[in-house]
């Protein structure tokens, strides 16, 4: 399995279009980097949940080992450029939030997706960010049972869950420790809004009501998404 760095961006409005192609550019450059997304903002309607704005930017880094993910976030570390007011004056006012998760990938019927190489595709990302009363019998039913629903949501075309790690950051960013995040993808937002009114959606929420006990906010965001391929 391998790990993922979420870098969560709260701007306060949009980014302009030359600032993210300069993050893209550095994104690239990341040593031992595998993949990475980028997520901006998109527009769905969810029957049950109202989560208000999302962030204005989030990007999911995948590498194959921790230490690999770490050294990015090292004093010296390639992501430490991101404090540029002079490439980055967005993102480096910001209010900038990071946590490295490992991945676990799940399959789905049709993986393949219908965009075109380099246009956007639509995810959900979610987050659970409290604690569960017992967090091994919570993630069990959660992998077991409710990935099992996700899975037949019409039109997926990807399902990860994450879940927290120990992790080592010498970067002064705000560290979350949320217990577990997910992430569907569909080709367009508009496939994203069939699935979420699907009767899929239904058996969701009846199962959600038999996740065993846990606190804390839970949170969903509708976000377009570009592949950023590595050097």
């Amino acid at each position: 399995m391998n790990t993922c760095l979420f870098l969560t961006f709260k701007s306060g409005g949009d980014i302009a279009a030359a600032e993210l192609a300069r993050l893209m550019t550095l994104v690239r450059a990341t040593p031992r980097l595998t993949k990475a997304l980028l997520h901006t903002p998109a527009n769905t309607s969810d029957p049950y949940v109202k989560d208000g704005p999302a962030p204005s930017l989030v990007l999911q880094l995948y590498f194959d080992e921790l230490p690999e993910l770490e050294a990015a976030l090292s004093r010296t570390g390639h992501l430490g450029a991101l404090a540029s007011h002079d490439e980055f004056p967005a993102l480096a006012r910001a209010e900038i939030a990071h946590q490295a998760m490992l991945v676990r990938p799940f399959a789905v019927p049709e993986p393949a997706f219908a965009t075109a190489p380099g246009e956007p595709y639509c995810t959900y990302l979610v987050s659970y960010e409290g604690e569960a009363e017992d967090l091994n019998a919570w993630h069990a039913h959660y992998l077991e049972n409710h990935t099992r629903h996700m899975a037949m949501f019409p039109q997926i075309r990807e399902l990860e869950i994450y879940t927290r790690l120990d992790w080592v950051s010498r970067n002064s960013w705000k560290r979350l420790n949320f217990m577990q995040r997910n992430k569907v993808a569909f080709d367009s937002a508009d496939a994203l809004q069939q699935a979420l009114h699907s009767p899929v959606r239904h058996e969701m929420r009846a199962d959600f009501r038999a996740f065993p006990p846990f606190s804390g906010p839970n949170h969903h965001y509708a976000m377009a998404t570009r592949v950023v391929e590595p050097r």
